[in-house]
């Protein structure tokens, strides 16, 4: 691995770990406690973002790789975004069917607790995170193993380690199966911008539906999935 991607890597877990520096010290300079959460996520995120285009700008200048054309690039970005919106549908029936694991994630809830507290903070599941995701486990991550072994082998290991870092494992194959997605789109475009677009515009529905949707509406949806369940597959 490119010395230069070790501290990608390290400015990503730094930015991680930042908070317990972090929100001690917002604490000292008396922020809102209801906004020293996103706060600090703002700031750890911007510059963490900063600093990684920073260190990649000789890489995106250089331009080393094919380079699809404008069309194809939106055309599967466009067809990303739905094709990842169908896998995780799949792995989320297959988590609730087999593993009886019902679906809604407890950490896009807690980012829409803080996004409606502080509206300024979507810009981080919205713009930050789809980027610097796709930096680290795709193009890093993703394109080290791929160098090493097969898609189908790099493409799990790196969407494994990317559902990890999410802190949810009951939602691992949901998470597996985006980064499969978003593996496929790299390769098959060879652009990074494709799967930082389609991981866009995925967390972009997600959390604008979520954030402006009653929370009684959506546990309403939820309630009406779980009737269909198990007219469809109550009888197996």
């Amino acid at each position: 691995m490119p010395k230069h991607y070790w501290y990608v890597m390290l400015t990503y877990i730094i930015m991680q770990l930042s908070s317990i520096i972090g929100i001690p010290l917002l604490v000292l300079f008396r922020i809102p406690e209801e906004h020293i959460v996103s706060t600090w996520t703002i700031i750890s995120f911007t510059a963490g973002l900063i600093i990684t285009l920073f260190l990649l700008k000789p890489e995106f200048r250089r331009g080393k790789r094919q380079r699809a054309d404008a069309g194809k690039i939106v055309l599967w970005s466009i067809l990303g975004i739905f094709i990842a919106i169908f896998a995780q549908g799949i792995a989320a029936n297959i988590e609730w069917y087999l593993f009886d694991i019902r679906p809604g994630s407890e950490n896009t809830q807690f980012l829409m607790d803080i996004a409606r507290q502080t509206p300024a903070f979507l810009i981080v599941p919205i713009l930050y995170a789809p980027i610097l995701e796709e930096i680290v486990f795709r193009k890093i991550l993703f394109g080290t193993f791929y160098k090493k072994m097969n898609f189908f082998l790099a493409a799990l290991l790196s969407s494994l380690i990317f559902g990890i870092i999410h802190m949810e494992p009951e939602h691992l194959l949901i998470y597996a199966s985006m980064g499969l997605v978003f593996a496929y789109l790299y390769v098959k475009t060879k652009r990074i911008i494709v799967p930082i677009m389609a991981h866009l515009g995925m967390n972009s529905l997600a959390v604008m539906t979520q954030y402006f949707l009653p929370e009684e509406e959506i546990e309403r949806i939820l309630d009406q999935m779980e009737q269909m369940q198990t007219i469809l597959f109550g009888g197996f």
